[in-house]
């Protein structure tokens, strides 16, 4: 018989990576088409012109340009205006 407890979930859990969320392009910078702004969790940031919203909360651009950050109501909104 054995004289310690099975250990069940406690040692299946597994490591997982992280998800490299956050902003992956500055103010100022230039963006082309389906360009990547901002990965992220929930809406902390919104859409303006020339962005859109994946059903993950990504923030991607639909037009080239450069990516400006603004405040307007309380909101942080992300836009892309042309260069």
């Amino acid at each position: 018989m054995a004289h310690t407890k099975s250990q069940g979930k406690t040692n299946q859990k597994s490591n997982r990576p992280g998800q490299r969320l956050g902003l992956k392009k500055s103010g100022g910078q230039k963006v082309a088409v389906g360009q990547i702004i901002v990965r992220q969790v929930g809406s902390k940031y919104h859409t303006a012109a020339g962005t859109k919203a994946g059903k993950d909360f990504t923030i991607y651009a639909i037009r080239p340009g450069i990516v400006k950050f603004l405040n307007k109501f309380g909101k942080k909104l992300v836009s892309v205006v042309k260069a």
